[in-house]
């Protein structure tokens, strides 16, 4: 009697276990995206001279984006700053940057939303000593990636020409902003 109880119970533990039930309602559709705005990732560069903030012992230039350039959520920037030009090549640092001055301490940096974005310089002592030169006429080149990108693509984010390129943007298609 236990042998056949006990193959009795394997088999029906056996059949619960293979058994599938109905599949489930299906879910909802997600929300669809804004009306034609098939993104492309971009690229686009400015030539600015950063403004005092004295509330907040900071330089910065705030701007929105170029007209052709739309932003949809979960999209983000990147930012480099135009270093130095060696030897006829541009060499670019990824924001944010330490950067060490004589008076001390001082970080670019920047921040953004889906319709602007903000390049700061913010130093760890008196903004008033920070010198000219690193506040006129600073170029940054902001890159745009689609949120829809996600871990398709390999790159290496602080080498600008290594996004540039994962992305498909040439150098002839940066819009130059002055």
């Amino acid at each position: 009697m236990k042998k056949v109880s006990l193959l009795f119970g394997t088999f029906l533990t056996l059949f619960i276990i293979s058994c599938e039930g109905p599949e489930g309602i299906p879910g909802r559709d997600g929300e669809p995206g804004p009306s034609g705005a098939e993104f492309e990732a971009a690229a686009f560069e400015i030539d600015v001279n950063l403004s005092f903030n004295a509330d907040l012992n900071r330089y910065e230039f705030f701007s929105e984006y170029p007209s052709d350039i739309v932003l949809i959520p979960d999209d983000v920037i990147l930012m480099y700053r135009l270093e130095e030009v060696n030897d006829g090549l541009d060499v670019w640092r990824q924001l944010p940057q330490p950067f060490f001055s004589d008076e001390g301490l001082l970080y670019y940096n920047f921040d953004f939303t889906q319709g602007d974005y903000t390049v700061l310089l913010e130093p760890e002592f008196d903004a008033t000593l920070v010198a000219t030169d690193l506040t006129n006429n600073q170029i940054f080149r902001i890159v745009v990636l689609p949120g829809d990108l996600g871990t398709a693509v390999d790159m290496d984010e602080s080498n600008l020409n290594s996004v540039m390129s994962a992305l498909g943007v040439e150098e002839n298609q940066v819009k130059k902003i002055n």
